[in-house]
């Protein structure tokens, strides 16, 4: 395997780079101080970040994330990662390229799996960043870790499909320019375990689709886009909604999830290299019992510990998005696993040292690191729990003996 980036890429990277020092870093304030100032956090979109994706489209650094050259950049899941992880040092940088989730993963899946109507409909629209979407998969009945539990149903009637059931941690569900979800739900609840499943596509604006509540991640709501619960009640909509065919949702999930894997372990690398920033600035600057935090053996101890930890993290990324683009996602499917659980729990030691460093100004909001930190620990559960994907990798090495 060989990690050197193409001049193609190289240039990428200079440009992604010198787009977020300029544009994204400097606008963070009036972003969340936009929101901040609303009394309806939910009502509007900071107008600021229309003004970043503008700048972003002019500069040729928009849909990085697609492959499709048709639609996207071309780039494989190995060239568009170091993007990513510039992208996601800040929170809002990936929006600002049309490359944030849940919406990267619904347009590949539109790409690959929708008919040209829907793609007219809705891939273009997402294309150009004119509406975001929602992937209504996970329910609060059911340990929805396990796909094959989903209990939300699709039901066939005449030339509709009737959709029953409640989804929450619906990313994106609370943003007023969310306009389509994809829903997963049974088609057949006696068929074979994992062809019971579908995927079809559903307007929020559906009589029967409502929105019940955003809920906050660690006390962090992530106005104006965050995370629904939502309620779907004798919900009709075409048949020709659905995606690929009736039993087809598991293989549609599985399709979505791997490079959607790649970008969250990506952008968790971002976060943790800007921790390591703002740990190390402040050690040098910061003086306790007569001389630096940088000449304390221990504050040295936590910052070479975290540059080992994530550029582990990272060679470990990039040999799943290697393999991914190689051999493809169902061999990769131990190295995806492995990088869902290393990401996040190494985002989330690297980030709480920086906490430590900073002592109470590291505890505040104002910072950063803490919503940092909440993000990283709840990705340990989003996209399946750590358990889940250890059980995975213990099975597949298991049977290497």
């Amino acid at each position: 395997m060989h990690f050197d980036y193409t001049d193609k890429v190289k240039d990428l990277i200079a440009r992604v780079t010198e787009f977020m020092d300029t544009n994204v870093y400097p606008a963070e304030k009036e972003y969340y101080g936009f929101v901040n100032a609303q009394q309806d956090r939910w009502a509007a979109v900071p107008p600021i970040m229309e003004e970043l994706k503008d700048k972003a489209k002019a500069a040729g650094l928009w849909n990085l994330f697609l492959p499709e050259s048709e639609y996207g950049s071309g780039l494989t899941n190995l060239e568009y990662a170091p993007l990513c992880e510039v992208m996601g040092r800040s929170s809002i940088g990936p929006e600002a390229f049309n490359c944030g989730a849940p919406d990267t993963g619904n347009m590949e899946v539109l790409v690959r799996y929708g008919s040209e109507e829907h793609k007219k409909q809705w891939l273009l629209p997402l294309l150009d960043g004119t509406i975001r979407s929602g992937f209504a998969m996970t329910e609060p009945d059911v340990a929805s870790s396990d796909a094959t539990n989903i209990q939300a149903s699709i039901v066939r009637d005449g030339d509709e499909y009737v959709l029953n059931g409640r989804k929450w941690w619906t990313s994106g569900a609370g943003d007023p320019r969310c306009k389509i979800l994809i829903f997963m739900g049974k088609t057949d609840p006696d068929g074979p375990r994992h062809q019971q499943q579908s995927m079809i596509l559903v307007p929020m604006e559906t009589p029967g689709v409502k929105l019940v509540r955003t809920l906050p991640v660690f006390g962090f709501d992530h106005a104006p886009h965050g995370h629904g619960e939502i309620d779907f009640d004798n919900v009709r909509v075409p048949a020709s909604n659905l995606l690929l065919g009736e039993g087809r949702g598991f293989e549609i999930a599985q399709g979505r999830l791997g490079p959607g894997r790649i970008h969250h372990c990506m952008r968790l690398i971002g976060q943790a290299e800007r921790a390591i920033e703002m740990m190390c600035q402040r050690a040098k600057s910061r003086v306790a019992f007569g001389r630096p935090l940088a000449d304390q053996g221990l504050v040295r101890d936590a910052i070479a510990q975290s540059r080992i930890e994530v550029d582990q993290a990272r060679l470990l990324v990039l040999k799943a998005a290697y393999m991914m683009d190689t051999v493809g996602n169902k061999a990769a499917r131990k190295e995806i696993a492995m990088i869902k659980v290393m990401a996040p729990r190494m985002a989330c030691a690297v980030i709480d040292r920086a906490i430590q460093i900073h002592g109470a100004a590291g505890v505040t909001t104002s910072g950063g690191l803490v919503g940092g930190w909440a993000w990283a620990r709840a990705l340990r559960l989003a996209d399946g729990p750590d358990e889940v994907h250890l059980m995975s990798i213990a099975k597949q090495e298991l049977g290497q003996h």
